[in-house]
């Protein structure tokens, strides 16, 4: 008797879901790697005006653009402006964009797909079918359509963007419902007469926060792309604000004479974007319960 009671004072301690992911996650190289420069890039955002070594205003149109050199270690643009501050200050808005562009998503997808997985029936049919019909309209026309009636700010790009990434993201949230709804966790929550929205907020939501997370990981690439297609096609960020997109865009049209004002935005945007994508998929796997066991 004693000898059982020993036993089970050593057992190790448990561990919970999120502990597993995060010793998965720490395995997978890629997904690290991906991480700690994601951190890296938020953190250079941050602290931007007091690590670009020029203003961001500054230029020397005696200088003109030169290539990179101990001065100016990316080159300078056709006004002599210091590539690095530019992109610096760019990355500072694509990212923002990215983050809460997603942010928005975010929050209109789950509550969406949350709302219509655990009503069912007739309002879960027509809010799908609202979601169908958005997924059959061009975006650009969308966002077109915002610019030429509420003008062309950075706020109503975070929400156009944002109103149109978060139709996956309410069709996801639906199907996780459907399943946790059959739970038992769920059932006792009804008979204990708890309210739909505390159901949803306090036991739905959080439960399905595995996938939400791996796909918000792989949104904010796909956002950030999206910016700079805009920003290329002259609907996106507009001076004097930069944006990664918006230096790709002036580096195309000049990148026979002066190729690294294309090279290293471009190089600065595809970093981020293989760094975010390594380590949505490294969540996907650290996240997977059906994975192999440890």
């Amino acid at each position: 008797m004693n000898t059982g009671i020993a036993d089970i004072q050593q057992a190790p301690p448990g561990s919970s879901l999120w502990q597993d992911a995060w010793r998965r996650l720490r395995r997978n190289r890629m997904a690290l790697f991906g991480l700690c420069v994601l951190v890296l890039l938020v953190v250079i955002a941050i602290l931007t005006p007091w690590l670009a070594p020029y203003g961001y205003a500054e230029q020397n149109l005696d200088l003109g653009a030169t290539p990179p050199s101990a001065q100016h270690w990316l080159g300078t643009d056709v006004f002599g402006r210091d590539l690095l501050t530019q992109i610096m200050y760019g990355g500072r808005v694509s990212l923002a964009v990215g983050f809460i562009a997603t942010g928005v998503a975010l929050v209109i997808g789950v509550s969406w797909g949350a709302v219509a997985g655990y009503a069912g029936g007739r309002l879960d049919a027509a809010m799908m079918r609202l979601v169908d019909i958005l997924y059959a309209l061009p975006f650009m026309i969308f966002i077109v359509l915002l610019m030429v009636v509420f003008g062309r700010n950075l706020l109503l790009l975070f929400f156009a963007i944002g109103a149109v990434e978060w139709l996956t993201m309410a069709r996801i949230m639906r199907g996780q419902v459907q399943t946790l709804r059959q739970q038992e966790f769920v059932e006792a929550a009804v008979s204990l007469g708890l309210s739909p929205l505390t159901i949803i907020r306090r036991h739905l939501v959080p439960n399905a926060l595995g996938p939400i997370i791996v796909y918000t990981t792989l949104t904010i690439p796909s956002v950030m792309l999206l910016e700079a297609f805009l920003s290329f096609l002259g609907l996106g960020v507009q001076p004097p604000q930069t944006s990664w997109g918006l230096l790709i865009s002036y580096g195309a049209e000049t990148m026979e004479e002066y190729p690294w004002l294309l090279i290293f935005p471009g190089l600065a945007l595809t970093i981020t974007l293989f760094s975010l994508n390594f380590l949505g998929d490294g969540l996907r796997d650290a996240l997977d319960v059906r994975g192999t066991a440890d």
